[in-house]
């Protein structure tokens, strides 16, 4: 048994010795399954969250209400939660109310998808009332019982079918894939910033362009900000898209080039995204958009500095079907060479260019400055007080 399991089950183990069930569910026992790395794992129980706080001394109510306690155990922390039903969803997001219960096949019913539905006992024995481990075996994502009832209690499971799609490559079963037509209309009832979260891993998965194909065919985008008129530039994005290639800003920002900033000025604001990540964004489009009419040179690279410099490469490489190493190695090589990095590092400031002219401040002294910038860059002058004052007032 892989560590994080082999360390969590003494937790199992001490809420057996206290007379109840208690397993591995969730991503950690399906990502086991997949040969993925583990990280966190979750334990679901028959005891209520009073019973678990009674075996353990150190505990936290991170989610009590839902029956889900934080125990803090040799060294490390576990969300462990009572087995449960869920009553009436409200907002097509969270249940009205939950119930404790007894059962885990009752518990592992309310799950969203089949492969989420599995769990493990701390021997590594598997229970699998809904098939999960057949599903994941032939690479099939299908929801626990019927779709449009799941996709009913929670529209965001929508968004998430499309995620699982990127990250594992899965097909979507028959009866889910249509339900996932049929429902789309609920996601105008999510939040954006939870359909952020769930696009952007979409977005940076291994399949991309399978789960955009989702996303187009069913319907799902014209529920995302600002997408709706956009459908086939989501495709071509996802088209361009290698694997890992782009971190989540890159993606952003490839997503933006292919939309165009004239089409829709408030397209990034209304996805809520931060004010420094759309910041970013548009340095990387402004940068791409001057490697489109040249190649990088020493005063582009130090323009635009080496993380900016080397995102719009990237882009520029998948947009052009090009392999990254070479043009990504350029670019480093020219950062490299550059005899200062930002202006910071220039020997001479306004007061020295206002103290040798000997005149008030105005534009001439920002175009001064840019001036001795590109001459230090180029070569043209050592980055020295004396030697700048004699090349700019000879």
């Amino acid at each position: 048994m892989k560590p994080p399991f082999k360390k969590a089950a003494r937790v199992i183990e001490k809420i057996e010795q206290a007379g109840f069930e208690a397993y591995f569910v969730g991503g950690s026992v399906r990502d086991l399954l997949l040969g993925k790395e583990i990280n966190d794992v979750d334990i679901a129980t028959s005891a209520t969250p009073e019973e678990v706080k009674r075996i353990f001394p150190r505990t936290v109510d991170v989610g009590i209400e839902h029956g889900t306690v934080l125990v803090l155990e040799g060294g490390e922390s576990y969300e462990i939660t009572t087995f449960r039903t869920e009553g009436e969803y409200v907002d097509f997001r969270r249940p009205k109310e939950v119930s404790f219960v007894r059962s885990l096949t009752e518990d592992l019913k309310r799950r969203d998808f089949t492969i989420n539905a599995i769990a493990m006992t701390k021997e590594g024995e598997f229970v699998d009332p809904f098939g999960g481990k057949e599903d994941l075996e032939k690479g099939i994502l299908r929801t626990v019982g019927k779709p449009e009832e799941r996709f009913s209690e929670d529209a965001l499971r929508m968004l998430r079918a499309a995620r699982f799609v990127s990250q594992l490559g899965f097909a979507v079963e028959e009866n889910t894939y249509r339900a996932l037509k049929e429902s789309a209309p609920l996601l105008k009832h999510i939040a954006v910033e939870r359909k952020l979260a769930e696009f952007t891993k979409i977005m940076t998965g291994d399949h991309v362009k399978k789960a955009c194909e989702v996303l187009v065919s069913r319907d799902l985008y014209r529920y995302l900000p600002n997408m709706e008129a956009f459908p086939g530039q989501l495709l071509k994005a996802a088209e361009i898209l290698r694997p890992g290639a782009l971190d989540e800003t890159e993606v952003w920002a490839l997503l933006f080039l292919v939309i165009r900033k004239e089409n829709c000025p408030r397209f990034l604001k209304e996805w809520r995204l931060p004010t420094k990540k759309i910041k970013e964004i548009y340095r990387i489009y402004d940068a791409f958009h001057d490697r489109l009419s040249k190649e990088w040179d020493l005063y582009g690279v130090y323009t635009y500095g080496l993380e900016t410099s080397l995102s719009a490469e990237k882009i520029h490489s998948l947009w052009n079907g090009e392999e990254l190493d070479k043009p990504l190695a350029r670019v480093r090589e020219l950062y490299e060479k550059l005899p200062i990095k930002s202006r910071k590092e220039l020997q001479v400031n306004g007061n020295d260019l206002l103290l040798w002219k000997n005149k008030g401040g105005g534009k001439w002294v920002e175009e001064d400055l840019r001036r001795i910038e590109k001459a230090v860059i180029s070569g043209e002058v050592e980055n020295d007080k004396r030697s700048i004052k004699e090349w700019l007032m000879p």
